[in-house]
Parts: structure tokens; sequence; C-alpha cells
């Protein structure tokens, strides 16, 4: 079962900067999660909310922003005392430095709100510049940015992300059109659905694994990958069975 770190180790660092992502890797995670927007002047960045208020000590919407502007932003301003700065990352920066990694990477491609115009190509385009292809997923909520991504990449993996209750015969549907994982709620999620699903040759990454009595579960079932806000709790765990 793969340990992916939920926006970087975010439990204990500030979610989707470069800190959480080496912090995650320090920490023997298999891979990262994180979350891609557009700027308003085309660039690819990692935050997972459509506006900055939660996470920074900005205000309005990513797409307002050019990225010289985002980046002024303190994306740990919420985070410990707020003392510390840590930009708002571009996801080039992050292709640069994983490629020197063995980490794999879980693109979740945020248009549920805003459909980027080109968000799904100028992603793609990243990682075949940093020749990171073998060792990147593709996830979404909006499953049209799924098909688009598979237009574009048909060899690339791509996870089916739902929300709650989940999807009743996710194996059957995600195989059916074509894609790879299926990406549900811990809390949608038993023994026979992840069964369901390997029954069809679907992967099951379960977000998000807080909790031992989660991990526990999600390990027992068979599933393939967890997200999780504590790698540096699962990998022990995991290792050691």
């Amino acid at each position: 079962m793969k340990i992916y770190a939920h926006r970087g180790a975010c439990g204990f660092f500030p979610e989707n900067t470069m800190l959480a992502f080496h912090k995650a890797l320090e920490a023997n995670s298999d891979g990262i999660e994180l979350d891609v927007q557009l700027t308003r002047d085309g660039h690819v960045v990692i935050i997972h909310d459509e506006t900055v208020e939660r996470t920074t000590d900005g205000t309005g919407r990513v797409i307002d922003y050019t990225l010289a502007e985002l980046q002024k932003l303190n994306a740990a301003a919420h985070w410990g005392d707020g003392s510390a700065f840590h930009a708002i990352p571009s996801f080039e920066e992050y292709c640069s430095w994983v490629a020197s990694t063995p980490l794999i990477t879980n693109i979740e491609i945020k248009s549920s709100v805003i459909y980027y115009p080109e968000l799904e190509k100028k992603t793609l385009a990243l990682i075949k510049a940093h020749h990171l292809e073998g060792r990147v997923l593709i996830s979404s909520f909006n499953h049209l940015s799924l098909i688009e991504s598979k237009r574009l990449a048909p060899a690339l993996p791509c996870g089916v992300l739902v929300p709650n209750p989940g999807l009743v015969n996710a194996g059957y549907g995600i195989k059916h059109f074509g894609f790879e994982y299926y990406h549900p709620a811990y809390s949608s999620l038993d023994e026979e659905k992840v069964a369901e699903c390997h029954r069809h040759g679907i992967g099951v990454n379960v977000w998000t694994v807080n909790t031992m009595e989660a991990l526990e579960n999600c390990y027992r079932w068979g599933c393939d990958g967890i997200f999780t806000n504590y790698p540096e709790v699962a990998r022990p765990y995991v290792d050691s069975l």
C-alpha cells in the first residue's frame, strides 16, 4: 500500500509548500499529492483553494493574480505563529525538484469550481518537459479534466475522484470509461467496494486517511494507496507489516 503525503506532509508543515514536500520525502513517502490551478498570466501553481484567504495573507481568487503577485503572498501565514515565509510554489519549480527524487506525484486538476482553459495541457507539458511521465497520476473531481488528460496523454494513469457517499459499481464504471484508479473518501469505502474495483482491474487510492483505524482498515482491505497528512506515522506502520 503506497503512502502519498496529502498536500505534502501537511499534518505538521504548511500545506502545498516546498517545505511540506521536502518533509514528505524525508518521511519516506512513496509519493506526494498536490493541487494545481492557473494564474492570470497562465502559469500552473500549486494551491488547493480557488481563493487564497485560508492559507495565505492575501485575499481574492488565484486566477486574478499573476505568478509574480501570487508568490509575494505567504503560504504559511496561518501556520504556526505566522512568522515563517513560504511562497506558493509554481508547478515548474516542483517538477524541477521532484525529478531528482524517486517520488510519485498525484496531481489533482482543480477544475471543479473554475474551469481553467488549457490547465490540463499546460500541466502535461511540464510533466513531459521534466520526464516525469512514468511517475505521475492525474486525478480530478471534474471528470471532464480526466477525459481531456487522456486525450492529450493516453498512457498517463488517471484517478477518478468522487465525493461522499462514493460511487456504487465504481470499478465497472471506471474500467468502462478507460481510467485506472478510483479515489474515494475513506468514509464511503468498505472491503467489498475495494474488492469490486480490483475485480475490474481498478486500483483504489483513498483520501484522507488520518487515523490509525482508517490506516489499519485500508491496509486490511487491500487498498493500493492512501493520501494522508501524516506520512511519518503511516510509513512505519505499513513497513512493520
